[in-house]
């Protein structure tokens, strides 16, 4: 049971005590969503987030026995290295969530080699526009400074990786805090989601998140916010 229920126009807060608490709800939230997708249309299309914070919800939502078999699952960004490296977020997404059950969904990833992040992009683009949008699930994380997806507020090109009436689906992204060149899903297509949800814990990230959601300068997570044509889903523990 959620602890707290806070609702605003542009989300809705759903408060646990704890964090296996919360990676419960969500797993659940987000298996009734693609089940319901896979009975409607007969496939569903799942975007999540890497970073240290989704592991708990990664393995309860493996373990929740829906047609994986069904389930497409693709990043919501991804740093340009290779799945071998510890900072991929693909090699998360296989040792946490493709496992169980979820062992049978098909797993699309952003990075393959190339010549650049933006010869990557662009074969992203092409590549991704087989699988069946709009998203039915997506998952966002947030950073300290307010990014979410990769977002960075010291992104170059920043409005147009904001830009909700954007065509494309991967776009490249260059920015000094995220160590990385990275790919990233386009906005419009992360707030197209049937589902969006915002996944944080811990203090700091529920003070930066209500430090964008006041008045002050407009951190990408507010963007998102802003941009999204239903209120997103915030599932916040300690």
């Amino acid at each position: 049971m959620a602890r707290e229920q806070l609702n605003s126009a542009s989300y809705n807060w759903n408060g646990f005590s704890d964090r296996t608490e919360l990676a419960a709800a969500l797993a659940g939230r987000v298996a009734d969503r693609l089940a319901k997708a896979i009975a409607a249309r007969g496939t569903a299309l799942l975007a999540v987030s890497g970073g240290t914070t989704p592991a708990k919800f990664f393995a309860a939502l493996s373990g929740i026995p829906i047609a994986w078999d069904k389930v497409a699952v693709t990043l919501i960004d991804e740093r340009f290295v290779p799945a071998s490296s510890p900072r991929s977020n693909a090699g998360l997404v296989a040792a946490n969530l493709l496992q169980n059950a979820a062992a049978a969904a098909r797993f699309v990833p952003l990075y393959h080699e190339a010549v650049s992040i933006e010869d990557a992009a662009r074969s992203d683009n092409a590549a991704l526009q087989s699988l069946p949008w709009p998203l039915d699930v997506a998952v966002l994380g947030m950073g300290p400074d307010g990014h979410t997806a990769s977002f960075f507020p010291d992104a170059d090109d920043l409005a147009k990786l904001l830009d909700p009436s954007s065509h494309r689906i991967v776009l490249p992204v260059h920015a000094a805090s995220a160590g990385e060149p990275r790919l990233t899903l386009s906005l419009a297509r992360i707030v197209d989601a049937g589902f969006l949800a915002l996944h944080i814990e811990g203090e700091d990230k529920r003070t930066a998140f209500d430090g964008a959601t006041s008045a002050g300068p407009r951190k990408p997570i507010r963007a998102v916010l802003d941009a999204s044509p239903r209120p997103v889903e915030v599932f916040w523990a300690p």
